[in-house]
């Protein structure tokens, strides 16, 4: 073990992995997506794009995870109101767009993304990003009803949150054909 690893390290990866194999199938996707486009990992295009509609969807989602630096930067350091606008205002309309594409269908599928995408210091805005974001008109009453019921009344009531950053990030893993493998 190095002097730097401490023996909860693994312990909380493995709990981000499970936290991130509940997802469905199609969460998981897109959340290794966006995390490919909005780190920059990866050329997004051509690994996740399967038709013209999907194309579309990644080149919207870039343009719009563009303003993700500007975001990251402006994340208020306490719970002052005066710094809250310059980033609450472009966190919901990020936010509003992933939630419109209907892949992250709840504030845990959300939030797994979004302390990925902006780190640790986000972490108690996204409550709030993610109920505004629900909330909008542009999704169907429906869907903003099913959103806003997954979020428990712990972590939109929560009197502190943790500051450590995560450790799992997920990523493409090429598909292994086992019959070649011996």
């Amino acid at each position: 073990m190095g002097t730097n690893a401490r023996p909860a390290d693994g312990a909380i990866t493995l709990a981000e992995l499970r936290e991130f194999a509940s997802f469905p199938s199609a969460t998981q996707r897109y959340i290794r997506r966006s995390l490919d486009i909005g780190l920059h990992r990866r050329d997004a295009m051509k690994l996740w794009s399967r038709d013209m509609v999907e194309e579309a969807s990644i080149r919207a989602q870039a343009r719009i995870y563009g303003r993700l630096d500007e975001i990251k930067t402006r994340v208020p350091d306490d719970s002052g109101l005066d710094h809250m606008e310059p980033f609450m205002a472009p966190l919901v309309t990020v936010s509003a767009f992933d939630l419109g594409q209907d892949r992250l269908g709840s504030f845990s599928a959300y939030r797994f993304l979004y302390e990925r995408l902006l780190g640790a210091g986000a972490r108690p805005w996204l409550p709030g990003a993610f109920c505004a974001a629900a909330s909008l008109p542009h999704l169907h009453p429906e869907k903003r009803r099913a959103l806003l019921q997954t979020i428990s009344e712990a972590a939109a009531t929560a009197i502190g949150w943790s500051n450590r950053e995560p450790t799992f990030y997920p990523e493409w893993v090429e598909k292994v054909d086992m019959s070649k493998a011996n």
